[in-house]
């Protein structure tokens, strides 16, 4: 009965409509925790007042923001989102049941706790307590508790950077066992995989600035070919790593993002690029563009651009874009693409006009 029950393990809103038990909120909400570049900062924190922790947490390291917020990476389609949910390992049955028990408990010596939403409560308690469970749903006898150490209770997780909360809850089956080792049940499709790992380290991914080298700097003249380029040694692929680890339960992903091609902005219709699509691709050796040298000055440059009148007293602001091609591996051999990436950045660039002096 996919779809039809939502679950909050704390303080929970409970109502009976029909034979679906329907609850408010999924297990617990994901709180990710990047890290510096190339460490493993495992997050902390997670528990609640009974001191219980949920047991999978997403560990993010490499090129990843540091405060579990989104990265600056924008995907090239439109159509394509990060997970808004998943589920993951969350307790083993000795600690599932303490904290079940605790929560059905206090709800219904609740005030108020009469009619449909105790007898909600009464399904939700023998759901975990009858392996009959309720009516054309399996349960649990004693929560499993004979099974405890070879298997965990799986909830679900909500993504905290789903700015919808309709998304974002809609992963509202009730917490299921899955034994170590063993795949979730099919229904499950917002099982945490590989591939949805892949995904949440494209979204934490933090790419470098895209500030491209010019000659002249920050200063040039109306008609005269600005040379600009990108250093490999300086703008290389990035990585961005997403792992979860429970027991019997470990898979981990790798996101990387190689940079394909700079596209050149001026900031006014009035300019030229080079070459006039103002997307320069990337060289052989990983560089993008070519250094102006002494002795280039009438060379048209092979990526550049040509302003056509003077800036005045302010400047033009030149935007510059990489689109990096991304793709991910993961456990198990697992691997494919993800959609391109774009990150640019401003740069105020002063034109000035050519001064002619008159004899």
């Amino acid at each position: 009965m996919k779809g039809s029950r939502y679950l909050l393990l704390g303080t929970t809103a409970l109502t009976l409509t029909l034979s679906a038990l329907v609850l408010t909120e999924s297990a617990y909400a994901a709180k990710p925790v990047g890290s510096d570049q190339g460490a493993n900062t495992e997050e902390t924190g997670g528990g609640d007042e009974t001191g219980i922790y949920a047991a999978a947490r997403i560990q993010y390291s490499g090129s990843v923001t540091k405060d579990g917020s989104r990265g600056n990476v924008s995907s090239s389609d439109v159509n394509w989102t990060p997970p808004p949910c998943w589920y993951a390992p969350y307790l083993g049955a000795k600690d599932f049941k303490e904290k079940m028990s605790k929560d059905i408990e206090g709800q219904m010596n609740a005030p108020g706790m009469g009619g449909h939403a105790g007898a909600a409560l009464g399904e939700l308690q023998r759901h975990y307590e009858d392996e009959y469970g309720w009516t054309n749903t399996p349960g649990y006898k004693d929560y499993n508790v004979d099974k405890d150490g070879d298997g965990m209770f799986w909830a679900a997780v909500e993504n905290p950077n789903e700015p919808d909360i309709l998304k974002r809850s809609s992963c509202n089956d009730l917490p299921f066992w899955v034994d170590n080792g063993a795949a979730p049940p099919p229904q499950y499709e917002e099982a945490i995989t590989p591939e949805i790992l892949a995904a949440l380290a494209y979204q934490h991914m933090q790419l470098p600035d895209t500030e491209v080298t010019l000659a002249p700097e920050t200063t040039t003249k109306v008609n005269l070919p600005t040379w600009a380029w990108l250093d490999k040694a300086v703008f290389d692929e990035v990585q961005a790593t997403a792992a979860i680890n429970a027991p019997g339960f470990n898979i981990q992903a790798t996101t990387t993002a190689r940079p394909v091609a700079l596209k050149l902005q001026p900031g006014t219709e009035d300019a030229a690029t080079y070459p006039a699509s103002g997307e320069c691709a990337i060289n052989a050796d990983g560089s993008i563009g070519e250094p102006y040298a002494k002795g280039k000055a009438d060379e048209t440059p092979p990526c550049g651009l040509k302003y056509l009148r003077s800036s005045g007293d302010g400047t033009f602001k030149l935007r510059a874009t990489v689109t990096w091609e991304i793709a991910w591996t993961g456990t198990g051999g697992a691997g494919g693409d993800l959609p391109d990436g774009t990150f640019g950045n401003d740069q105020a660039v002063t034109v000035q006009e050519i001064q002619a002096i008159n004899h």
